[in-house]
Order: structure tokens, then sequence, then C-alpha cells
């Protein structure tokens, strides 16, 4: 099933920033998202750390030298960045911005403090916050993943409130009860902000203008 927005997309494309706690679900949800919206980009990461087998530059990430990457970061070319494993990895700012200047949308998928980063250098964008049905599922969903101690998942489930708590940053909220629900609810979002007098003001602009000539 593909999705049928039904807009007439604007100049510009528009950014989606999809964030939440670990183990909400936000790869499963973009993954949907791509069989049911294949006109949406999906933003491509940088990072230092080698291509494994099979990974494509530019497809998988940006494969950039620490030199290459730090330059970026001095230059105020990544919307976030950080450092995990001895190795960095961000969201460069000219990728999003060409695609959104080609009219087409780009979604990117985020941790919570990532998030924040961007709206700070791109608060045009729109920002979701995608949530568990309760807390006691998502420790459930995180205790199901069997890889964490349960150390680990006190401390995943303490940082988890503490992003919650951080929804208020954000133009919208969606429960993850069921993967094609929140889907649907996602590109109902991205139609109603492709309605949105504001983003339609520059072409009304280039309709007036022709009228008057």
């Amino acid at each position: 099933m593909t999705s049928n927005i039904g807009y007439t997309p604007a100049e510009k494309g528009i950014l989606i920033v999809l964030s939440g706690p670990s183990g909400v679900g936000k790869g499963t949800v973009c993954k949907a998202l791509r069989s049911k919206a294949p006109e949406l980009v999906y933003s491509v990461s940088a990072t230092t750390r080698p291509p494994r087998e099979g990974e494509v530059d530019g497809v998988n990430y940006f494969f950039k030298s620490r030199e290459q990457f730090l330059q970026l970061v001095d230059q105020d070319q990544m919307l976030e960045w950080a450092e995990y494993v001895g190795n960095f990895y961000g969201t460069p700012r000219k990728f999003v911005e060409e695609t959104l200047q080609s009219g087409k949308d780009i979604i990117l998928e985020i941790e919570v403090q990532g998030a924040l980063k961007v709206k700070q250098k791109f608060p045009e964008g729109v920002f979701i916050f995608l949530l568990p049905p309760s807390l006691p599922e998502l420790e459930s969903r995180i205790v199901g993943r069997g890889t964490e101690s349960e150390e680990s998942i006190r401390n995943r489930m303490s940082v988890a409130l503490e992003e919650i708590r951080l929804m208020e940053h954000y133009d919208y909220a969606i429960v993850n009860d069921q993967v094609d629900l929140a889907c649907e609810r996602i590109l109902g979002i991205l139609t109603a902000e492709h309605c949105r007098k504001d983003r339609m003001v520059s072409k009304i602009k280039h309709w007036m203008a022709e009228v008057n000539h």
C-alpha cells in the first residue's frame, strides 16, 4: 500500500523529525513508512566509522574522515552530531537543505537530544514525538530485545521518563500502539502541514504577480 497524501507540493519540501525514547519503535515505524510513502526522502547521516561490506557512500551513510567531519562541524554544516564508541555521527545540513529546495519532503529519525539540537537550527521543521502505549509496554519492548541487563533496562526507563518530559518542545505527539496507525497519523500530519496557508504564501505571491502582468 502506498500513500496518497493528496497535495501539490509547495516550492520547498518539509523536514519531518521523528523521535522518542529508546524502544518506542522509531525504526519500525520509519521502515513501514518507506512502503507507504516512497516519495519521502530519508535523511542520510555522516559518520567517521569505516564502511561495512555492502554499504554505499551517500546511500547508507556519508563516510568522512575525522578531519572532514570536524571541518563540517566548524563550518556549521551539521544540524546535530555526537560521538559514539570512538566515531562521529551527524546530520549534514547540505543534504537536508538541497532535498527541501528540490520540493521533496525529508524525514529524520533521531534521538531526543539530537532532535532538540536540530530544532535550534531548523525551527521550521515539523517535530513529532513518538510515545509508547504505556510505560509498562515500553519496558516490555526493551526487555523483549533480550540484549539488555536489568541495570541497563532501569537506566533506559529512567532516561525515557526524562525524554518524555521534553515532549513539550515538539509540535505533535503520536502513540505507537499499532505501526500502521502510527504511519497513517504521520502522513495525516504531513498532509495538514502542506495545507498550512503560510507554506503557500510565496506561491500565492507568484500567482498575483502573474495576474498583475
